[in-house]
């Protein structure tokens, strides 16, 4: 019973770290908690991706598929601050030239928003509302299930970087200091269970064969994040993790698309 009070602290811990959702007071903090949350990104996951497809149900009744998917990505937005989206554009400000790993640490942790990081932002954004649009004007219930689906498996791609590479940054500057190391196996193996479970659950509206294609482009995403940030940085920082989770969520919506329109 203490052991399942402390993982629901964990889970909540999480779920304030990576969202505007308030938690009770009775949650507390301590350092080593923020750590041990990252086992449960994944799960926050599943609920931000729930209440964008309860408003995208709801707003499909109202209004055409278009505004339903605007409105269901707007929800999932505010409900994150847009913390995966601010990380996707540094990342991209750092990465997207050609200098040092100093000067490229330097952009990312500089405010401005530059070219690199707008294109960056306004594709990704512009591709995940036309990859809804096309699954929710073919399968809005199979759309139903891909949202907390790729947003379950986009954060579980941010476990796997925290268990494959060192952090890159200056940890002694880091903005959340207990994430800039890595994840242990526990994390990785929770977090793996909570990508089971959102496989599960979508399993329900989406083919099998749709699911291991998404699952194959998460990894892809992953592994190629994995291998960019470490040949630019020598590891991870807070605001790749947002990329990876926007890649890999962007990932999975294609592959599901990709699938359904042509198989």
């Amino acid at each position: 019973m203490q052991t399942m009070w402390h993982e629901l602290r964990i889970f909540l811990i999480a779920l304030q770290f990576l969202t505007r959702v308030p938690v009770p007071a009775w949650v507390g903090w301590r350092e080593e908690w923020l750590h041990d949350s990252a086992r449960h990104f994944p799960g926050v996951g599943l609920l931000v991706g729930s209440a964008g497809a309860l408003v995208l149900w709801a707003a499909a009744h109202a209004w055409p598929a278009t505004v339903a998917v605007l409105l269901s990505m707007a929800v999932t937005v505010w409900m994150t601050g847009a913390f995966h989206e601010d990380g996707l554009a540094d990342t991209c400000d750092g990465l997207g030239g050609t200098v040092s790993r100093e000067r490229t640490l330097a952009i990312m942790k500089d405010s401005r928003l530059g070219t690199y990081g707008a294109v960056a932002l306004l594709l990704v954004l512009a591709l995940k509302a036309a990859a809804l649009h096309g699954l929710a004007t073919r399968d809005l219930l199979a759309t139903l299930a891909a949202l907390p689906l790729a947003h379950a498996w986009s954060r579980v791609a941010t476990v796997v970087m925290l268990r494959l590479l060192p952090y890159g940054g200056d940890a002694e500057h880091a903005k959340a200091k207990p994430m800039a190391q890595r994840a242990d196996r526990l994390a990785l193996t929770v977090a793996l269970v909570w990508a089971a479970l959102a496989a599960a659950v979508a399993s329900l509206y989406l083919p099998a064969g749709a699911l291991a294609v998404a699952a194959a482009a998460t990894v892809a995403v992953t592994l190629w994040m994995a291998r960019w940030l470490q040949q630019r940085l020598g590891g991870y920082t807070g605001d790749a993790l947002g990329a990876t989770q926007q890649f890999s969520e962007l990932a999975v919506y294609l592959a599901l698309l990709a699938v359904l329109a042509w198989g």
